[in-house]
């Protein structure tokens, strides 16, 4: 799995989680056994704890699992502890919002649906910087982390092994003046300059496309090890949701398929972004 403490934990828990139901038992009847409470292995299997290395041992000794494995989950313990980069920054990347951070690093496909704001990875070091003035959340130096830290996010897509990103934006994204119209003709034009790298994809959802199967921005995460299933994070002002069931998964992945048919192929969305520019530049 790529470099991110964040997504070995999760992968960690979906391994303990694995083992313990091919051994049809509860999280209480494993915590009994080992006189642990069932809510420790129910947090040791969602990842919402620290993980010690030693309790994971317990763990694969008490489900007799092969020594390459206990070796293999035991790293992932030790590896989880480590710090993300964006974790430097502090109050700069709110605590529910790191998580997110820590899976797009680790994702090897993107699929995000904007329909308010351009996506984070696209935008302008003033057009973030202005979001941020706006929701009044923020003091001067952490606005500036939190600028950092979406600029040290945008590397991720011309890294050595990208990620492949599909991006669809609606139109009123392209026409919702930000800042003001200089700040947003930089900002359109910071888009198509993305859209030009091989592993971006951009698509424009055009007010002509009628009515559309979504009920606001999400982004679907796939990773590159089987193990791991894909994720769709949803977020607001102050906290996240992470959805994961095959059926929440199914859903949103027809969604974006619908979206993708109904938007503007990339050439023409890129044309339609061209003429948005020559309407903020008069």
């Amino acid at each position: 799995m790529a470099d991110s403490p964040t997504a070995r934990r999760r992968r960690l828990a979906i391994e303990l989680k694995k083992l313990r139901e091919n051994s049809r038992l509860t999280c209480n009847q494993v915590g009994e056994a080992l006189t642990w409470s069932g809510s420790k292995v129910n947090r040791l299997e969602t990842g919402s704890g620290r993980v010690q290395p030693s309790d994971v041992d317990v763990l694969c000794r008490f489900y007799n699992t092969s020594d390459d494995l206990r070796t293999l989950l035991m790293a992932l313990a030790k590896d989880s502890k480590v710090r993300g980069w964006w974790q430097a920054h502090g109050t700069g990347v709110p605590r529910w919002f790191t998580g997110y951070v820590g899976f797009e690093q680790a994702a090897s496909s993107l699929r995000q649906y904007q329909c308010e704001f351009v996506p984070g990875l696209m935008q302008t070091p003033e057009y973030t910087a202005e979001l941020h003035r706006a929701s009044n959340q923020l003091p001067a130096a952490d606005l500036e982390r939190a600028v950092a830290v979406r600029m040290e996010r945008q590397a991720l897509l011309t890294r050595a092994s990208p990620p492949d990103a599909w991006f669809i934006v609606h139109e009123s994204v392209l026409r919702h003046v930000i800042g003001d119209p200089k700040l947003m003709y930089g900002q359109l034009e910071r888009m198509l300059a993305v859209s030009e790298l091989d592993n971006v994809t951009l698509q424009v959802l055009p007010f002509s496309a009628g009515s559309y199967p979504a009920t606001g921005a999400f982004t679907i995460l796939g990773f590159p090890e089987r193990e791991d299933p894909d994720l769709v994070y949803r977020d607001g002002l102050t906290d996240a949701t992470y959805l994961e069931t095959s059926h929440d998964v199914e859903q949103y992945s027809r969604a974006f398929d619908n979206l993708r048919a109904l938007a503007s192929s990339p050439a023409r969305s890129t044309d339609l972004i061209r003429r948005v520019m020559e309407v903020h530049s008069r």
